[in-house]
């Protein structure tokens, strides 16, 4: 803090611990496979994305945090807690979550099998012998083919263990020599799935394959089965001094670490609770591992793999919700050519909100336009998490291959998509598009591109800004805000950042956009005291995906003591504590979680244009030291009144929810929505439009 900041209290409380916060935002999303309003399907796939973001978690943050742990080191904001106390209580969490999880699937399972319409999940053990020979046939057919079963004797080394496979440790006795032995069968999920139906029933994999084991390991005693996971981690990290290992280049050395990574440190081992000591020994002295990675599991291992469930009845009524599509955006309706395309953006900015307005009828019509159209010049985009369906890579390489200047600047390092990013950007090359991998120490996850069209004598730019990927898969599932716009200080300003972005990122003055790590920083600071300075005529409001950024909190408990109001939409982890008198009784924050995963940012000020005169900026950066620090992002005003009116709709439904949204106390915890609420945003949105 400066001197020019009111004072704050100087106490370890004034900021939520991040570790805790993110299990708390877990938490939230495993409360909607609660809700019993919801069919089945969709309450399993809550539970499945509850699992899959925590199976990201030990990916990515448990290996550190156990450094951390060791060595004493705390890399979070001073909340007052220990990096030992940290980790433990991360893990406490986690384990307390996988037993309510366990619960909450088999209430579930239970309420699906009382139900004679729905599908059951049942065990091999309830299924007639009917059902089971039926099972077994297809076993012999289908699944026993591809199974390899794995023995550990002295002739055979124990079997290296991907990260995320499910598998059956098997403890198996010779009849003759009586000598006990391991083995590993690995359940084949990513070949057949997970759950296997007959009839109204199904039943899983593993469970088939471990009641035929017999045809596997002839002739032996199987003295105890029993299924397990392992978790690796996951996490590189691509240093300048690894470039010189591997000639500068950014694509080899990242390649280089991908390869490293299926060889990483086990951070944790699912495991069913009722393993023997003897299972757990063998285990733990191959994988090389202390007995605390143990998650024991009183239920199913791999909850992840029920976010499919509903694939498996074939549309059954009532069993999931009923798929919503998303409508064409009136400005994007009736086109007839691309020329008629960016005429309508030339009259007016056009902000689409996804996935109620259809991603593919808008920006994939936006980037195919300047594909096919003669008259462009130039394509430029930035390309974090790449289409998963191939769509927009086809259209820049179709501009290429037709003679455009295509540019695309790829992040290598988005973590996850890091091989399918480096494969779409050797497709972009061997068309001829100019493909640049950003810089060693930043991220470029900023969501932009830009297209040049020559119209008479002049070159004029369209832009689109958004806060979400280029991604036509995620479009569907995650709510995002693109803007295009045609406004002449906006293209010379993106002009600029993709010259910086190919270039040699030499410092650039932007007169409009806000550009991380440049001046984002030192922009929210100056719009935040803006607001200060008026006191109780102030007015903040926020939403975005996390608020962890020390400073910035500073800045809004400044605000809040000066009188300013303070409304924060923060979907996952928030640091701030709101409501202390004293230091933030003005600031509320609440959390919205439904059927779509919220992820647009937008922030507004009620005098950042001057008194009673709003400034509103939407784009892809959190406040997060990494978004404000250590990644190029990009936020755009929104100037246009009638782009305004959406955002204000999106932020003022925000703020309406009473059936979806959370509300974060003073002491940390947060308060559940009320059941009877009657203002579910995700729903208005589709019915009303925005």
């Amino acid at each position: 803090m400066t001197s020019e900041q009111a004072d704050t209290p100087t106490t370890a409380s004034r900021f939520l611990n991040r570790q805790l916060s993110w299990h708390d935002f877990n938490r939230r999303v495993l409360a909607l496979a609660e809700d019993t309003s919801l069919p089945y399907a969709d309450r399993m796939r809550f539970v499945s994305i509850w699992a899959a973001n925590l199976d990201e978690y030990f990916l990515v943050r448990v290996a550190s945090m156990r450094d951390d742990a060791r060595n004493g080191r705390i890399r979070i904001v001073d909340d007052g807690v220990t990096s030992v106390s940290q980790y433990e209580g991360a893990l406490d969490m986690a384990r307390t979550q996988h037993a309510e999880a366990q619960q909450i699937l088999s209430r579930i399972r239970t309420e699906m099998t009382e139900d004679a319409n729905a599908l059951h999940l049942v065990d091999w053990v309830d299924l007639t012998p009917e059902e089971q020979a039926e099972l077994s046939a297809y076993y012999a057919d289908q699944v026993f083919p591809i199974l390899t079963p794995l023995a550990v004797d002295p002739g055979h080394p124990f079997p290296y263990i991907s990260t995320l496979s499910l598998n059956l440790g098997l403890l198996i006795v010779d009849p003759h020599s009586g000598v006990r032995r391991f083995a590993r069968v690995k359940v084949p999920v990513d070949l057949l799935s997970r759950h296997l139906p007959i009839g109204d029933k199904a039943v899983q994999l593993e469970q088939v394959i471990s009641a035929n084991l017999d045809k596997l390991f002839p002739g032996v005693e199987i003295i105890e089965r029993t299924v397990f996971r392992v978790t690796r981690d996951a996490d590189i990290a691509v240093t300048a001094d690894m470039l010189d290992d591997h000639d500068d280049d950014l694509m080899t050395a990242v390649e280089s670490e991908l390869r490293q990574r299926r060889f990483g440190e086990v951070v944790r081992v699912e495991i069913r609770s009722a393993a023997t000591p003897e299972l757990r020994n063998i285990l733990a002295s191959e994988l090389g591992i202390e007995h605390d990675v143990f998650f024991d599991v009183d239920g199913r291992v791999d909850l992840s793999s029920y976010g499919n469930i509903d694939k498996l009845v074939h549309g059954r009524a009532g069993f999931s919700l009923k798929p919503v599509s998303p409508r064409t955006p009136d400005e994007f309706a009736g086109i007839g050519s691309p020329g008629e395309l960016f005429a309508r953006i030339r009259k007016n900015d056009i902000l689409v909100h996804h996935p109620y307005d259809s991603f593919e009828d808008s920006v994939l019509a936006f980037i195919n336009a300047a594909a096919d159209d003669p008259h462009t010049q130039a394509i430029k985009m930035t390309m974090y998490r790449m289409s998963g369906d191939g769509l927009i890579v086809e259209a820049l390489v179709r501009a290429a291959e037709a003679g455009k200047q295509v540019v695309v600047v790829v992040e290598l390092k988005a973590r996850f998509d890091e091989a399918a990013n480096i494969s779409w950007a050797k497709r972009l090359e061997r068309a001829g598009v100019h493909v640049a991998y950003g810089f060693v120490s930043l991220k470029i996850h900023t969501k932009t591109c830009l297209v040049i069209r020559r119209e008479e004598d002049k070159l004029v730019r369209y832009c689109h800004f958004g806060t979400g990927n280029y991604n036509a898969l995620t479009a569907r599932l995650y709510t995002d805000i693109g803007l295009f716009t045609s406004q002449p200080e906006f293209g010379a300003d993106m002009s600029a950042m993709f010259n910086s972005l190919t270039g040699f990122h030499v410092p650039v003055d932007y007169n409009h956009l806000v550009v991380a790590p440049a001046d984002m920083r030192p922009r929210f600071i100056e719009l935040i005291r803006n607001e200060a300075a008026l006191g109780s005529g102030g007015h903040i409001r926020m939403k975005m995906n996390s608020l962890v950024d020390p400073d910035m909190i500073d800045e809004l408990y400044a605000a809040s003591q000066a009188g300013v109001r303070v409304e924060l939409v923060i979907r996952g982890m928030c640091c701030l504590r709101p409501g202390v008198p004293g230091m933030s009784e003005n600031i509320s924050v609440r959390s919205v979680l439904g059927r779509y995963l919220e992820h647009a940012r937008c922030y507004w000020f009620a005098n950042g244009e001057g008194i009673g005169k709003p400034h509103y900026l939407i784009g892809s950066a959190d406040l997060m030291s990494r978004n404000l620090d250590r990644r190029v992002e990009a936020l755009v005003p929104v100037i246009d009144p009638m782009t305004r009116k959406k955002v204000d709709r999106i932020i003022e439904m925000n703020l309406a929810d009473d059936r979806r949204s959370w509300s974060l106390t003073s002491d940390g915890s947060w308060i559940a929505p009320d059941p009877s609420g009657t203002v579910e945003m995700h729903v208005l949105l589709h019915e009303q439009g925005n």
